[in-house]
């Protein structure tokens, strides 16, 4: 079975955002990047079941700029076979890097698809449900276990009642949630074996797709600062000051 596994390239989550003087974006110079933490979860799942012996060969693929092939040798250290590089500079949509994935998905036939159910950057949740919607193919959301048992993949998924557990025929698409598994650390031998692998580079007009947005980023502010907060001695005072100050009683 050969599984594809969409990663995104990301601001670290060690590193503290910082929004450009002019308010149009994120400033990222001289930032370091690196995979979307549920990517990670992505990956890791689609190693173990290579390592149980249900996948056989593990495809990852991302779209960004010639620099995203770092993310893309670090799931090749981790265990993918190889990888695909859909070169853009531009600042994608989910619906756009949906289109993307499609192509992707009909040019290699995988019978799995795994996508981290967010970016930490966008934070949207949308790029696996409408690949689901464009594909036709079954999707199993915010997965917490994945277990392939013939011509299906049975998920639990979380919901806000508790557990959710789905069978979807293949093709299937899933997305990971974060107690799905606890990625692992590449090790050096790994690391040197991924420069080795094979990494094709495409564009979105080689793949046949527009990637024409009708959403623009007008503007992006950091969260305003929060007043430090006061001591008071008594409950009195504290019903005093909710009542008159805060005006919540």
């Amino acid at each position: 079975m050969k599984v594809l596994v969409a990663v995104k390239r990301v601001v670290d989550y060690n590193v503290k955002v910082r929004v450009k003087a002019d308010n149009s974006g994120v400033d990222l110079a001289n930032v370091k990047m690196s995979m979307n933490p549920f990517c990670e979860i992505a990956v890791e799942e689609a190693v173990r079941l290579k390592e149980k012996g249900v996948a056989s060969e593990i495809v990852v693929v991302t779209i960004g700029p010639t620099t995203a092939q770092e993310q893309l040798r670090t799931a090749l250290a981790l265990g993918a076979d190889r990888a695909i590089l859909v070169e853009s500079s531009e600042e994608l949509n989910s619906l756009a890097v949906a289109k993307l994935l499609k192509a992707v998905v009909e040019k290699e036939q995988p019978q799995l698809v795994i996508l981290g159910k967010q970016a930490i950057d966008s934070d949207n949740n949308q790029t696996g449900q409408m690949l689901g919607a464009l594909t036709g193919y079954a999707q199993g959301t915010f997965a917490s276990k994945v277990e392939v048992a013939g011509d299906k993949v049975n998920v639990t998924r979380e919901i806000d009642g508790g557990l959710q557990t789905v069978a979807l025929n293949l093709p299937a698409i899933v997305t990971t949630d974060l107690r799905l598994n606890e990625p692992r650390y590449a090790s050096l031998p790994n690391i040197m074996k991924a420069k080795k692998k094979p990494l094709e580079s495409l564009t979105p007009d080689a793949l046949g797709v527009s990637t024409a947005s009708t959403v623009k980023t007008i503007k992006v502010e950091a969260p305003a600062t929060r007043s430090a907060g006061i001591k008071v001695k008594s409950v009195a005072e504290l019903v005093e000051k909710l009542k008159n100050e805060a005006k919540v009683i």
